[in-house]
């Protein structure tokens, strides 16, 4: 077989298998599968076996894994809940955007970096990674808990206030702030996300019924249900949200209307898809810069800024909820995955980041995330799961 043929389903094998067989191991070991899944792609990485190299390929799998992910968790979740806890999860987005912000670009500054890249370090330490910490909470029955809902509606709002950022940041290297631009495209990526947070629900409950009624197409109500997720991704995009929000609201906006078939063939697709998406964090990390002691202790710095200034800023944002749902949301709020990788390379491409800057960020998106499933875990030990496997599998089948 020509190597060319064999380079797709190679990829694949090594891939899934390496992700599965560390989940297995990683959950045997009383710790998240999700860990074990992004230590596949450190171990099978260039820098480690030097089994794969990040491609394109494995790039568009991992952004439809976590698409499918992000759906997945929407199906779980109802509007009215996400809403009733808005207020809260405002000002834990707020919070955990400005005090990241102000951390990760005053380290930079005293450790000497050019003021653009102290910027762009504080930029990728804002926005949550909400893929990482659903699919633990999702793993876990545990996304109808107060606290849950708080951390979705807040990573929502949060990747709004991130790209605000980012475009400022942006704005800042090019040489000239377009305010107005910002803020436009701010206020359309809220409009849109509130919109649809809002009105989904009510619009599909009414146009679906009477669509499916007139199909006779085999899994119709899973193939309506699939171009809503991809149209609301489409809009997600042009709204300037990314495209795993437009996933998610379509998720949420069908929660109360499709039957158990779609959420068992979502899962089918998500449990194909996801590890491409975990894999994928883990195949970009990169230990070479941190021979050098001093980016290594810059790095160290970094990783524990991004971790309390997320906790603290967060969980403090939470506490009219309580002590402990506050905890929770801090640590739920604390992996960045791969938010934080996409403003390194935008400041990579600009040529306006040093490649030393670039994998700290890295190093501090990947450290974020395989920090987090451990302490989630920790912090909702206490938490009943609203059904277990068995119960579940009862419920869909009847």
């Amino acid at each position: 077989m020509p190597a060319g043929a064999a380079q797709i389903p190679l990829s694949l094998l090594v891939v899934f298998a390496s992700a599965k067989l560390l989940a297995e191991l990683f959950e045997r070991l009383g710790q998240p599968g999700i860990v074990g899944e992004i230590f596949a792609g450190i171990l099978i990485g260039p820098h480690v076996l030097g089994w794969l190299q990040p491609t394109d390929f494995l790039h568009e799998l991992s952004d439809l894994g976590v698409m499918f992910l992000l759906f997945r968790v929407g199906l779980e979740v109802k509007a009215s809940d996400l809403i009733r806890v808005g207020g809260t999860a405002f000002g834990v987005a707020l919070a955990g955007v400005v005090l990241p912000f102000f951390m990760g670009w005053a380290i930079c500054s005293v450790a000497g970096l050019p003021r653009i890249e102290s910027f762009f370090m504080g930029a990728a330490m804002v926005a949550t990674s909400v893929g990482i910490t659903a699919q633990v909470l999702a793993a876990r029955g545990l996304l109808d808990t107060r606290a849950a809902r708080t951390i979705l509606a807040a990573a929502v709002v949060d990747d709004v206030l991130g790209l605000i950022v980012l475009a400022l940041v942006s704005d800042l290297a090019r040489g000239a702030v377009h305010y107005v631009d910002v803020l436009l495209t701010g206020a359309l990526a809220l409009g849109f996300t509130a919109f649809v947070a809002r009105f989904g629900t009510s619009t599909v409950r009414r146009v679906i019924p009477r669509v499916r009624a007139g199909l006779a197409l085999a899994e119709g109500e899973f193939a309506l249900a699939m171009t809503l997720l991809f149209a609301l991704a489409l809009l997600a995009v042009y709204a300037g949200v990314a495209a795993i929000i437009g996933a998610f609201l379509a998720g949420m906006a069908l929660s109360e209307t499709v039957d158990h078939r779609v959420h068992d063939l979502t899962n089918g697709v998500a449990e194909l898809l996801v590890p491409f998406f975990l894999v994928g964090i883990g195949l970009h990390f990169d230990p070479t810069p941190f021979r050098t002691p001093s980016v290594l202790g810059l790095t160290v710095l970094i990783v524990l800024a991004a971790v309390v200034s997320k906790f603290l800023g967060c969980g403090a944002a939470g506490l009219r909820l309580g002590r402990s749902d506050a905890v929770r949301i801090g640590v739920g709020m604390v992996p960045r995955g791969e938010v934080g990788m996409v403003v390194a390379q935008i400041g990579l491409n600009m040529n306006v980041m040093a490649p030393a800057v670039y994998g700290v960020i890295v190093a501090m998106s990947v450290a974020t995330t395989l920090i987090a499933p451990p302490l989630l875990k920790l912090v909702f030990r206490a938490e009943t799961p609203s059904r277990g496997p068995q119960e579940d599998e009862v419920i869909r089948v009847g």
